[in-house]
């Protein structure tokens, strides 16, 4: 009696395609997608976006700074609340937005200082 019960209860298999972990496994994976999110990947960005507004607000004349295009060169004017700024890299001057700078390098100021 007991071997029929035994194969009685191999013969409630999932089937073919189910998912092991019943109905909820998936929610619990997009649960755990979603917790990922939030705890790693939201907090740098923002933490991204703080420091670019940080080197962005630090431009000012006669800064060193690199633009995303990889032009180094340095601030000739920088006016408070304008978007815009021009540098000087060589003889040419360029006229730019201030959210294409990447790196601020330094002062020109400051390596004259030094030579």
């Amino acid at each position: 009696m007991s071997l029929l019960l035994l194969f009685a209860q191999e013969g409630q298999q999932q089937p073919p395609g189910a998912l092991p972990g019943g109905p909820m496994a998936p929610l619990f994976i997009l649960g755990l997608v979603v917790l990922f999110l939030l705890v790693v990947v939201f907090p740098a960005q923002r933490r991204q976006k703080k420091d670019q507004e940080q080197v962005i607000a630090s431009v000012k004349r006669g800064t060193k700074v690199l633009t995303n295009a990889g032009i180094v060169a340095t601030v000739v004017s920088a006016k408070d609340g304008e978007d815009e700024i021009v540098i000087r890299s060589e003889d040419t001057k360029l006229r730019i937005k201030r959210n294409v700078v990447v790196q601020v390098l330094g002062s020109d100021d400051a390596e004259a200082a030094k030579q």
